[in-house]
Order: structure tokens, then sequence, then C-alpha cells
């Protein structure tokens, strides 16, 4: 049986792969690790192609066994490694076995449903009947508010646990200190040296945490949250709590609400987030939990879902509920027990997100609209009278993805303007809008370098642009330098088989930080071209052997690639790059190609 020997992640660096120094997108294709060209015969080379998706992506040769099968007895860390995280499991022990009255407060989007839902389902079998609160997206903003967190606690609360929120919370968390009421703080956003008044803050991305605790600062909040949850059980099983016959709660069973929301916030998926979204994919597929249940039926999901079914299918039907709906929806259908109530939630969700889209469509072009105006800047910051805020973080990915640039979009009304921005790898975008917080640019403002919001004065949008445009060029400069389509692998068509995409697969799941394997496949001629949809373009490709395969192009259309395939392929041989995927249409499974680049082969 033919091998490959293991070869050694490269600086990417050299020669491009194929030739290919500029494709019809502009970039140079090079290798992620070591040369993968495998004409047609893969033939033997399962172990050989897996073993080498791993070594480049970091993973070392001597812990290639732990990273081909990722499990949580393999990544988890002593939960105790985290700052507070011992105060935070022993506070809520007390409110299990005293049975005080806790209140889960979430933020409004999937990483805010989940956390809520993974706490409020844990102390449930716990035997304490936990209450949660969402805030308006609208009405009451990101993060705790002062005055919503006073209410809960003259209403009854005794104990308050915030996720996915509160970090930055200053103003907040000391009004609900003088209220008498004790607040811990589960999160994963950005800190500033001086923490909120919190009886705990567990955060691997607090400035004081430990080298061990700070190298999981990639996890989603609801990672965090669960990792409580470890501590929590425990702690009270070291007080003898589940010694006279009560049942320990089952963990395991809140991954699929781990695994929703750590794909859904982009969140890095490698060490234990790939673990995390590994083990609860399987949770996910046995259907347990009525909502998501009802959630993957509404979502038109029948077979077992896949990690890009949370981000592209789950988790947008959650977030709808946030951003243009009801902020409770999401909780209400991942805590229910109701068959009935799931179901109608589900569908009013499915409904929102239609709604969502079309609103998302009408922001975009009007963001679109501005970008002539802004060629220069390194960092897009867009703003609009009427915009809705639900949809602005949407259309900030959008920007971005389409001008290779960090982007911020800010929807505006009389008295202030509500932003969100998504970054590009290398350009921490957080640490900027912390630093024009504390600038005094902005009313609020926190993140991560992936992804931030914030609150500005509309007066100062034109200082807030420049101040982001002075500080992140340099660093935007070179991470666009660098850009360049990574490629795994380079084959000839007859190699696209769906053998060769199971062995692809058994390197995920895949996501940020772990990204899916790229390959090149040529050369080819265009046999067929067409536009599906509003803007996808479809292909039939074939080999010089007349092997052919389909291939699509999503929202490419209007792109130089999109109008060269359309209109100006006649007579030109085409290498084509992008994502093995299979095609289950029809009686046998055919593999096919999710493009993302061509370049001219001759």
């Amino acid at each position: 049986m033919a091998t490959r020997p293991l070869t050694p992640p490269s600086s990417g660096l050299g020669a491009p792969v194929l030739g290919v120094a500029t494709s019809l997108s502009g970039k140079a294709w090079r290798w992620r690790g070591g040369n993968m060209e495998l004409g047609e015969d893969i033939g033997g080379l399962d172990h050989s192609i897996l073993d080498q998706l791993l070594l480049t992506r970091g993973v070392a040769e001597d812990d290639l066994a732990r990273h081909a099968a990722p499990t949580l007895r393999a990544f988890l860390p002593d939960p105790s490694t985290f700052r507070d995280m011992d105060a935070a499991a022993a506070r809520l022990a007390d409110a299990v076995t005293a049975q005080e009255r806790v209140t889960i407060y979430g933020d409004y989007d999937v990483d805010g449903a989940t956390s809520a839902a993974l706490l409020v389902e844990l102390l449930r079998q716990l035997g304490l009947a936990a209450d949660y609160y969402i805030p308006d997206r609208l009405l009451e903003g990101y993060g705790p508010s002062g005055e919503a967190l006073v209410k809960l606690a003259t209403s009854g609360s005794q104990l308050i646990v915030t996720v996915d929120c509160g970090a930055m919370a200053h103003e907040a968390l000391g009004m609900t200190r003088a209220a008498g009421v004790d607040v811990i703080v589960v999160d994963h956003h950005k800190c500033s040296p001086e923490l909120p008044p919190a009886h705990a803050l567990v955060n691997p991305n607090r400035l004081d945490e430990s080298d061990l605790g700070a190298a999981h600062g990639h996890l989603a909040a609801v990672g965090v949250a669960f990792l409580l949850g470890v501590a929590l059980v425990r702690e009270l099983r070291a007080r003898g709590w589940f010694a006279g016959g009560r049942r320990e709660p089952d963990l395991m069973g809140l991954l699929d609400l781990v695994a929703l929301g750590t794909v859904a916030d982009v969140a890095a998926l490698h060490g234990l987030n790939r673990a995390f979204v590994a083990q609860g994919l399987k949770v996910l597929a046995r259907r347990e939990r009525i909502g998501m249940a009802a959630l993957m039926d509404a979502s038109r999901l029948n077979r077992a879902p896949q990690c890009s079914d949370l981000g592209f299918a789950l988790g947008p039907r959650i977030n709808a509920g946030g951003r243009i709906g009801e902020s409770t929806l999401g909780v209400r259908l991942l805590t229910t027990t109701d068959p009935e109530e799931a179901r109608a939630i589900a569908a009013q969700l499915s409904q929102l997100n239609e709604e969502r889209r079309a609103i998302e469509a009408m922001v975009q072009e009007a963001a679109e609209a501005q970008l002539a105006g802004q060629h220069n800047m390194a960092v897009q910051v867009l703003s609009g009278h009427g915009w809705h805020p639900g949809v602005i973080g949407i259309v900030a990915g959008r920007i971005k993805e389409k001008t290779g640039k960090p982007a911020v979009v800010i929807a505006l009304d009389e008295a202030q303007g509500k932003g969100s921005g998504r970054s590009i790898s290398g350009v921490d975008l957080g640490a900027a809008i912390i630093a024009a917080r504390e600038a005094g640019l902005l009313v609020a403002g926190g993140g991560h370098a992936m992804a931030a919001g914030l609150t500005i004065d509309p007066a100062r949008l034109a200082d807030f642009a420049g101040f982001l445009d002075e500080r992140l060029a340099r660093d935007v400069e070179r991470a666009r330098a660098g850009a360049a389509m990574l490629l795994d692998l380079a084959l000839a068509p007859g190699g696209l088989v769906p053998e060769l995409v199971e062995t692809l697969e058994a390197g995920g799941p895949y996501g940020v930080g772990w990204p899916a394997p790229r390959i090149a496949v040529g050369p080819v001629r265009i046999v067929k071209a067409d536009i599906v949809g509003k803007d996808h373009v479809r292909l039939i490709a074939a080999g010089n052997d007349g092997r052919s395969f389909k291939a699509i192009a999503f929202r490419a259309a209007e792109s130089e690639m999109g109008q060269t395939l359309l209109h100006r392929h006649q007579g030109r041989r085409f290498h084509l790059a992008g994502r093995a995927k299979i095609d289950d249409w029809g009686n046998r499974p055919a593999a096919e190609l999710q493009l993302e680049d061509a370049a001219f082969a001759d």
C-alpha cells in the first residue's frame, strides 16, 4: 500500500502552486504546508493526507493521534486553572444547596442564548429552577444594564450570573453590588486592567489570567459556562450533595449547546473548542433536546448535522430572535420541554430569519454605496440612518469579505449610533475599539480580535474613523500583503471522488482557526456555466480525459472570476480552487467543488 512521508508545515512561500502568481481574484496560490500534488492517484494515501492536514494546522507530529479524534478527556483543562472559577463554583453551589433564587442574564446572540440555556438546564437538573433574562437589543443594547440588574435584585433574585457579557460592566455591577446582590460574570470578551465589582469574574481573557487559562482565550462564552458547570458539579460532589441518592447531571448532554454557541460565535476551532464541537455534533445527532430537534426540522435538516449547519442553518435562526424579534425566543426554544411550544418557536424563528435576510440586503446595498469614498481607508467605517441594528454585524462581515479590510457598520438614530465590526486575520479590532473608548471617542465599546461592538455619538464619527485608520493601517497592510489562497492538495479532475472527500472530512470539524481543506483541480475546460439563484455561478468542468465534475461559486456572478467563467472561458483552460463536497442529489453520490478561486492554466 503506497504511502507518503509526512511533510512538516512550511512558511507557504516559494514558487506559487501550479504557477498561479495572480488568480482571477488577485491572489497567489500557495501551499498551506508541504507539497501535496496527488494527480489522480489517491489510493493508499488516506492516513498520510489526514496527517498532513493536521500538521499544516499546527499539530506536532507526536500529538497527531490526540487531534485526529478530539475528545474532552484529551483536551479539557482543570477548571480551577481559571481565576475566580472556584469562587464562582462555590457561590453557585451555595445557591443550589440553599435553593436561592438565581437569574441567568444572557446576551441576545447565539453564544449568549446557548450559555444561558446551558446554565438554566444544568441548574434544573440539580433541582434549582433558575430564571433567565435576555435584554432587548434595540431598547437596552449590549451588556448588563444597571437598571435591569437592580430590578432583578428588587424582584427577589439573590444571585445573578451574567453570560457572554459583563466583563466591562463596571457601572452596572457597581449598582448591583450596592443593591446587595452577588453577581458572577462568565464572559470571554476583552477586559480592561480594572475589573468590575463582581463576586467572581470567570474569563480567560482577563489580563491577570494564568498562562494556562489565557491559552484558552479562544473559548466562546458557552465553553466557559460549560467549564463552570464542571466545576460546580465537582464542588457539589465534594460537599456530598449526591451522596443521598441525588443523580448527577448529564454534563455531556449539554455539549449540543456548547457546539452551537461555539460555531455561531465564530470561535477558533482548535484545541478544546474542536473537541467541544466534535462531541457536540454527536449529541445533536441524537436529537434529544426538544427545542434543538424542532430547530433542525424547521431548517429542513433531515440528516446528522455538520459543523457548517450550525453556522449557516441553526445559528442564524436563533440569532434572528435577538436581532429583529423577541430576544428571549432562543433561550425559550433551547430550554422548553413542550414539543408543541418548540415547534411554534422554531417556526417563528425561521420566519424572522427570512425577514432578517430582506432587511440585511437593504442595509448591505446602502453600505456598499459608501465604499467608493473610502478606498484609501484601512478600515471601512460605514453608517446610515434607518439601518436596523440587528443586521449590522452580518453586513460588516459581508463588507469585510468583499473588501478584504476590517469593516465597522453603524446604525444611526437622532441621539447615537450602534455599531458592529468584523476584522481580518492578523488585525485585532477589539483592542482598537477598547482603545477608542478609552480615548473618549466612544460611549461604549468592546469585543475580541475578530469582532467588536460599540455605541458612538454621531458627532464623533469622523474622529473615530480617523483613529482606526491611524491605529490599524500598518496591521491591515501587513495582513493584506500576506493574503494568499492557501491550498492543501492539488489533483487532476479524475482525483475528485467521494472517497477523497470522506478522507478530507475526517480531519474536521472545520471552522475559524481550523480551516477546511482547500484543493486545486485542473487543468479543466468549462463545459457549461450559468447563474443560479440571484448571483451564484454554476459550472460543469472537464479534464483532458473528458472526466467532468460540477462546481458552484456562491455570490460570485458580478466578480471578476464569475464574469470570466461565465463569458470569457471559450478556448481557455483553468485551474479551479475550492472545497470538495459530496453532491448526494440523485442515485449515486458524486464529488463536487465549492469554488472560491480560479486561474488561467495556459
